[in-house]
């Protein structure tokens, strides 16, 4: 035999809180579909904003080259202004724009000219290059560290929010791709009603975000 529970929901409450709980319906509704809408942009895999980013080594990072059960070998240094790392027996080594396993591969074969089968590993102990900018008409301009993976709209968030007469409408990102100059363009106000929502891209090294 079926159980109405939904009567037996409103025999169980008194006459003069029945009309509160009817009142409350649509509320709850409303509520459940706000929670059910996000899922749709979550579940987008091809977001620009969602993509997996692997550590690329910049200028002024600190990092560890370790050769096992050669000690002499091993040390601590910070990538040079011109990109490279010096290391004795092999000289100099460009490490900037390498990831940390390209760079321990390249170690490998130049320490295996002096070494033999020589395993090395390669470490960051601080990022120093990961860097971005925020300039313009927001709270908090200033220069930050990315130590995680950091949309537009979130660097927006971090430095405080817009100061008073910024056009939201018109902000740009001065971005450095293969040595020139580009300027992409953010409409906050767009992403904000949900529209053109692939423009809230991931901040790279380096990025300047420019709020007239």
């Amino acid at each position: 035999m079926k159980i109405n529970r939904t009567r037996i929901l409103f025999d169980r409450i008194s006459p003069g809180h029945t009309w509160t709980l009817l009142a409350l319906i649509p509320l709850l509704f409303w509520v459940n579909t706000a929670l059910a809408a996000p899922k749709a942009i979550n579940n987008n895999a091809s977001s620009p904003a969602t993509k997996d980013v692997e550590y690329i080594i910049g200028r002024g990072d600190l990092l560890q080259v370790m050769v096992w059960k050669e000690k002499d070998l091993s040390q601590s240094m910070s990538v040079r202004i011109d990109g490279r790392i010096s290391l004795p027996l092999i000289g100099d080594v460009m490490a900037a724009g390498k990831t940390i396993n390209s760079l321990t591969h390249e170690l490998e074969k130049r320490f295996a000219t002096v070494v033999t089968d020589p395993a090395v590993s390669v470490m960051l102990i601080q990022s120093k290059s990961w860097r971005y900018y925020i300039i313009g008409k927001i709270n908090q301009p200033g220069e930050f560290p990315i130590d995680f993976p950091i949309t537009i709209l979130q660097a927006i968030a971090k430095s405080g929010g817009f100061a008073q007469w910024a056009k939201t409408d018109d902000i740009s990102i001065l971005r450095q791709t293969n040595g020139h100059d580009q300027i992409l363009k953010f409409n906050y106000n767009a992403v904000a009603k949900g529209q053109n929502l692939a423009q809230n891209i991931q901040i790279k090294p380096g990025d300047t975000i420019i709020i007239p």
